[in-house]
């Protein structure tokens, strides 16, 4: 039997997922049940309400919202649901991914959406943000997490020392 989601991965558009790869990467590694969506706050209005007004009764903990360009995304599905909304702006061809940052990042106060780089490491790192909160309760996860951060600094600690040799 196949585990209901606790993350949802959304997408503004189909070739957003290149990049949001990396969020389910994450997921994947670590075992958390996901699901992928590409939901537009322009083209599709009415589905982005539907899906983040059940969201919660759904079953899922945190949403990764990725959109380019005015990027709204992200604020229209924060608006509308009280779990947590992790922004990850997309690369574009006219500001290469600035304007996305900054639609996300300046949301005016009171409907937050915590937002990380732009692109692949952002993309990333909502996935690792995603497994942060949910570790919060769930102790068994939040040991992965600390295991899985080890292992980096033991990386660097081994290429500082192969550098140096």
């Amino acid at each position: 039997m196949e585990k209901k989601a606790l993350v949802a991965i959304v997408m503004g558009s189909q070739s957003d997922y290149e990049t949001m790869k990396e969020a389910a990467g994450v997921l994947k590694e670590f075992e958390i049940p996901y699901e992928v969506r590409v939901i537009s706050a322009h083209r599709t209005p009415e589905v982005a309400r539907e899906f983040a007004m059940t969201a919660e009764e759904r079953g899922l903990k945190v949403i990764i919202a990725a959109a380019g360009k005015a990027a709204h995304l992200a604020g229209v599905l924060a608006s509308m649901t009280i779990l947590p909304i992790v922004g990850v702006p997309m690369a574009t061809s006219d500001l290469g991914g600035l304007d996305s940052l900054l639609s996300m990042v300046q949301m005016p106060a009171g409907i937050p959406v915590p937002t990380v780089a732009i692109g692949k490491a952002g993309a990333k790192n909502a996935g690792l943000t995603a497994v942060a909160i949910l570790a919060l309760s769930n102790g068994a996860l939040r040991d992965r997490l600390a295991a899985y951060r080890k292992r980096m600094a033991e990386e660097v600690v081994k290429a500082d020392r192969e550098l140096q040799a």
